[in-house]
């Protein structure tokens, strides 16, 4: 076993205390309490097979065509990187961050926690691998420790559900807000400094205004009038995804959003493989499965499909399961007026497929299937669940609020179900009308079979492996695979179909209902894995088969 300098248990109770009663960002316990509580800690029981599931990949790319001020600029973006990666740190954990890291002796030790922002395991259910570590809270950092939800929907204070602001307790105890820029204001001019910097090195105009609205967002905490910018942005070569984004880490509302940060290389012959499919996308929301009044809503028309390789990864993107499709900004109202724009990362793309997908369906796809496990399916329908996240509804149909805002906690997990099943939804339309003329339907649709696999590994504090448990669920329910005496799963085609069209409906009649209790019940009911679904993810542990990448990348893996 492991074992460590000091009481984690002691720490960590130490930390939620301070973070109760901190106004802003400072919330760590002190060196003299950590010290006063020496004890031994050691990884749980069954902790130690953990610490191999992630398969390190080194991120590059081709930079040869890029000139010497662009090299430059993305050592400066990187630069910015590691500040929102910073800033992540300090919302996951309510914690010190170096405290904690310098307590591990043992490295593989030192780099799960690195590589889970905590000592909790994003794709083991957020459970804690420590002793004596509390489960962690799931309001993460964003809130108090001890604040209950009946105490915060009974409040009524300014900025109570911004996007922007942490929630911490006045001297009364009483709740209140700090925008981001307050609670964050050093690093966050800091980071600013940096792409302003990088701003005068761009050869594109519309990136330099892109970087200095960025930065000025960083300052003001506002940030509408950045992601306008970065819309109308589509000759710059470099690109960055920055700042306080996602809202997967606030598990408790889904209200906060969590700092991090892509660098990405635009692939502009991929990218304009892909333009023909965005003037498609009105007759799609036209066509979906569901009544009219669910897919009213028509997304502006400036829509983008690009591929890239991204060189980098911070904060909640670096957290846990890498993302390796994006759809942004998620802001509804630039989504109704300019559309989104839906960014393949093709490197990291690559990496999954070959060193997890491929040998998942050698395990769990029956032979005579195997051959419709293919890279350009992969690619997609992971692309087209990235499309389909800007369709379906952004308001409830009774006007009264946004779907994330009704739906709360599960708002991220349903978009995310979403997304995948509309993806081959999509997918199969664009096969059948001719405009995808790779492959056949059963490629895509094996490939769809396997990614379930792939994804529910990630574990329900995940909302994507939460929402591949109620899709494997209910296709389960629906027949639209059948698994045979070897634990071989195959796709029963006509099933399948049926499946995805009915769940399709489904999830755009809660979504537009802003139907919270019918979502709790869903996931109530399928948000589960199965004795026999466990009993197969564990052949694919005991294959050694990774659950996910982690990467070897920065300044020095690009040679810069």
């Amino acid at each position: 076993m492991n074992t460590f300098r000091f009481s984690l248990t002691a720490i960590a109770s130490a930390l939620l205390i301070t973070a109760c009663s901190q106004p802003a960002s400072e919330n760590s316990a002190t060196t003299a309490e950590a010290a006063s509580q020496a004890a031994s800690v050691s990884l749980v029981a069954d902790a130690e097979q953990r610490l191999d599931i992630y398969q390190p990949v080194d991120l590059t790319a081709d930079l040869s065509h890029l000139s010497a001020d662009q090299q430059k600029m993305i050592g400066l973006l990187i630069d910015a990187s590691k500040i929102m990666d910073e800033l992540f740190w300090s919302q996951a954990y309510p914690g010190d961050k170096q405290e904690l890291l310098a307590a591990i002796d043992d490295p593989k030790v030192k780099k799960f926690v690195e590589i889970n922002y905590g000592p909790w395991d994003r794709l083991n259910s957020n459970k804690p691998f420590l002793t004596g570590v509390d489960a962690k809270p799931a309001g993460a950092n964003f809130y108090p420790a001890d604040m209950s939800k009946e105490e915060f929907e009974a409040a009524n204070f300014e900025g109570k559900i911004d996007l922007y602001t942490l929630v911490r307790r006045n001297q009364d105890g009483e709740l209140y807000s700090i925008p981001y820029n307050v609670a964050y204001t050093e690093q966050l001019q800091a980071a600013a400094s940096l792409l302003r910097e990088a701003a005068t090195l761009a050869k594109s105009e519309a990136f330099a205004n892109y970087l200095n609205l960025r930065a000025d967002a960083f300052e003001s905490n506002s940030y509408q009038a950045s992601d306008f910018a970065w819309m109308d942005m589509t000759d710059n070569q470099i690109d960055i995804v920055m700042g306080p984004i996602e809202t997967y880490e606030d598990q408790l509302y889904g209200y906060r959003a969590g700092f991090e940060s892509y660098v990405l290389i635009k692939d502009m012959d991929w990218s304009q493989r892909l333009e023909k499919y965005a003037e498609y996308l009105p007759s799609l929301q036209r066509g979906l499965p569901v009544e009219d009044a669910y897919k009213a809503e028509m997304p502006g028309s400036g829509a983008q499909l690009n591929a890239y390789d991204v060189v980098y990864y911070a904060g909640h993107s670096n957290a846990g399961s890498k993302t390796i499709a994006i759809n942004l900004p998620n802001d509804e109202q630039v989504q109704l007026e300019k559309g989104t724009r839906r960014l393949q990362l093709k490197n990291a793309m690559r990496a999954k497929f070959d060193e997890i997908l491929v040998p998942i369906a050698d395990v769990l796809i029956v032979p005579e299937q195997r051959q419709h496990i293919t890279f350009d399916a992969f690619f997609a329908n992971t692309m087209f669940h990235e499309v389909a996240h800007g369709l379906g509804i952004k308001n409830t149909i009774d006007g009264t609020s946004t779907v994330r805002q009704a739906l709360k906690e599960h708002a991220s997990a349903l978009e995310e179900g979403k997304a995948d099943i509309l993806g081959l939804y999509m997918v199969t339309q664009l096969l059948e009308q001719g405009v995808i003329s790779e492959g056949q339907l059963e490629d895509y649709y094996t490939t769809f079979l396997a990614g379930i696999f792939r994804s529910v590994r990630f574990g329900a504090s995940s909302a994507h492996g939460k929402a591949n448990m109620i899709r494997f669920n209910y296709f389960a329910d629906a027949g639209a695979f059948t698994r045979n005496e070897k634990g071989q799963y195959a796709v029963d085609m006509d099933a399948m179909r049926s499946a995805m069209n009915s769940l399709s409906e489904k999830i755009l009649t809660l979504q537009g209902d802003g139907d919270y209790a019918g979502v709790g019940q869903l996931f109530d009911q399928m948000g589960n894995v199965s004795a026999q679904l466990q009993a197969d993810l564990d052949r694919l542990s005991a294959a050694s088969i990774p659950v996910d990448i982690t990467f070897n990348q920065g300044k020095a893996t690009l040679g810069l």
